[in-house]
């Protein structure tokens, strides 16, 4: 499945739409998996915008965003950072967990998520104005994520702010078959794995089962791999290491396999 095939879960790309057109910055929040990042850069496709994407975690600085002075040949020059980059080529920024980075790195980003639209480098003396094709978008799981990692209301209200979540069934299945082109059926019965589990999250407090994995184990499938030996590699085995969970999971996932109706 290419950036260009997207199945829509709601209206989220009307909305996305509508912000960019307003250079309004969109917040997309939802499970791991879901689909988060495969949405922007179906957007980018469709918007025909380059999509500059920054994997955010702890260690990440205001300078890895908008770049440093290096020695390169004996002189010391001014290096763009991807956020600038990003600003200067009028593309779609996307900040990926966002909520991973640290507080005092994401205060760059007020200057550009505001009516502004301006990036300030102080260290190269320079002024950087959006152009009006920028946009930033950010997205991170709220249901995961640590009680010591708070995004500041007064940084989330600067964003319009899009809810995002698993396919339907019939979608996730048809969407798994794209991926991978294994038959409908075993994608079905995949999915409805992933359901049963999902649904017993409550119970069992992981993070549960995203489409990106029914895909991976799709992929086995269509390698020659038996349903159940991959839904174990795939699905099961990065859920937990407690042997009593997993065997229970084991048995959910069974019954998921072997429901042979179609969603």
């Amino acid at each position: 499945m290419s950036s260009d095939t997207y199945y829509a879960s709601g209206n989220e790309v009307q909305l996305f739409e509508q912000a960019y057109t307003r250079k309004i910055p969109v917040m997309l929040t939802g499970p791991t998996g879901c689909g988060k990042t495969r949405f922007v850069e179906h957007m980018g496709s469709l918007l025909g915008r380059p999509v500059v994407t920054i994997s955010c975690h702890d260690d990440l600085t205001s300078s890895d965003l908008v770049g440093r002075f290096m020695v390169t040949g004996g002189d010391v020059i001014w290096t763009d950072g991807p956020l600038t980059r990003a600003v200067k080529n009028g593309a779609i920024c996307y900040l990926d967990e966002v909520v991973e980075a640290r507080h005092d790195s994401l205060a760059i980003l007020h200057s550009l998520t505001d009516h502004r639209r301006t990036l300030y480098l102080d260290r190269s003396d320079e002024i950087v104005q959006a152009p009006d094709e920028f946009m930033v978008v950010c997205s991170y799981n709220p249901a995961y994520r640590s009680s010591l990692k708070e995004l500041k209301p007064s940084f989330r209200q600067r964003f319009v702010t899009l809810p995002m979540g698993y396919l339907p069934p019939e979608q996730e299945a048809a969407a798994v078959v794209s991926e991978t082109g294994i038959d409908l059926a075993a994608a079905q019965r995949l999915v409805q794995c992933a359901i049963a589990i999902r649904t017993a999250d409550e119970a069992f407090h992981f993070e549960p089962p995203s489409t990106r994995v029914l895909v991976t184990a799709a992929q086995l499938i269509a390698a020659g791999a038996g349903e159940l030996e991959a839904a174990e590699a795939c699905i099961l085995a990065p859920l937990s290491t407690d042997g009593a969970i997993s065997e229970g999971l084991r048995e959910v996932a069974a019954a998921g396999l072997l429901t042979s109706d179609t969603l």
